[in-house]
């Protein structure tokens, strides 16, 4: 799964007209949180959600108009009780910021996908001003670091204080508004901060059965899919349609070259047991965040042995592999058995988040 951002520059360089939707705000119950993002072109929702339901099928009738008057503007939506069945009962309120033209932002955007492609991190500032009787004007950011010499120039110095005391706050949380009491005077109307870092990456060694399933269930849960198989069929768009990267390649080449990092995943799921070899042999010791094997107790347990007498592995990097893969929940079927290996996939991440405080 790609950012949201470079979706829309996608969309950008081919011509194509988008609206951004964002939550910006919310109070009570509602069904995404601050920082959630929808893009709607001609044809209707492209990427991301707002939650989904009433809320984003409101959304994208607003976004429809929005893309005709190239006006932007700050909603708001009551989701209480009222709304009956019509919709979902979730009981707080949301505003939602609608840019007409994101396109505007391109120096901005281009900031972001440089930073990504290095595997950085960065700040996304969203600044929204009122014009007289011009409407809402939204002008974006990119921030490079959480160091003040990397604030755009040119800006405010007032405001640009009230941004650099909310950049470890956005660094935590991953998205703050910025508080502009102290400028009660101040042009801008709303301001809010976005920590942009790469998304965990998930390597899926071996393009079969469990792999196509989980390269599907990954991208739903916000992994960077990488499918690596030395079979060109197995490592197709027209066989493996969800992933970001196919790699074709020899598998021990294919996952030196790839550089597992702290933000790496690596699921072996391989069609045999030399290949999981090879496969397990390129990346065991590494800085993976995450290496799992499957394969039975028995066989397991001959790869270990194997691996230890030859030196490949030491008994403490053999011990943080996952294996067998996947957590207990008495899979059986290929797609019962993907759920299980996401499953833990989303378990360990959310451990790092936690250790990370994120």
């Amino acid at each position: 799964m790609r950012s949201i951002y470079q979706t829309i520059l996608e969309q950008i360089r081919s011509g194509s007209k988008t609206v951004l939707a964002t939550v910006v705000n919310t109070t009570g119950s509602t069904p995404q949180k601050p920082g959630s993002s929808a893009l709607f072109g001609e044809h209707g929702l492209l990427a991301g959600t707002v939650g989904g339901g009433m809320i984003e099928g409101e959304i994208q009738h607003i976004a429809e108009s929005v893309l005709i008057s190239g006006a932007s503007d700050h909603f708001y939506f009551n989701l209480d009780s009222d709304q009956g069945d019509k919709g979902a009962i979730c009981g707080g309120e949301a505003g939602v910021l609608v840019d007409a033209d994101p396109s505007l932002h391109l120096a901005a955007l281009e900031g972001l996908e440089h930073a990504l492609s290095i595997s950085a991190e960065g700040f996304l500032l969203t600044v929204v001003s009122q014009k007289y009787d011009q409407g809402r004007s939204i002008r974006r950011y990119w921030i490079n670091s959480a160091r003040s010499e990397d604030l755009p120039t040119g800006m405010d110095q007032a405001f640009k204080e009230v941004v650099e005391s909310h950049l470890k706050q956005a660094l935590r949380y991953g998205f703050t508004k910025i508080d502009l009491q102290i400028l009660p005077a101040h042009q801008v109307k709303m301001a809010f901060l976005e920590h942009i870092k790469p998304m965990p990456h998930l390597v899926i060694v071996g393009g079969g059965h469990v792999g196509k399933a989980l390269a599907h269930l990954g991208t739903l849960l916000e992994f960077e899919v990488s499918v690596v198989d030395d079979r060109p069929e197995y490592a197709s768009r027209e066989h493996i349609p969800d992933a970001d990267h196919l790699v074709v390649n020899e598998i021990g080449k294919a996952l030196h070259e790839l550089e597992p990092g702290t933000n790496t995943y690596i699921v072996i799921v391989t069609r045999g047991h030399s290949y999981d070899g090879e496969a397990l042999r390129a990346c065991i010791g590494s800085d993976a965040a995450f290496i799992g094997l499957i394969g039975s107790k028995h066989k397991v347990e001959i790869m270990k042995k194997q691996f230890l007498e030859e030196g490949w592995a030491t008994p403490e990097q053999w011990s943080a592999i996952h294996t067998p893969i996947g957590l207990p929940i008495g899979s059986q079927t290929v797609q019962e058995i993907a759920i299980s290996i996401a499953a833990q996939l989303v378990k360990v991440r959310s451990r790092k988040k936690e250790a990370y405080g994120e």
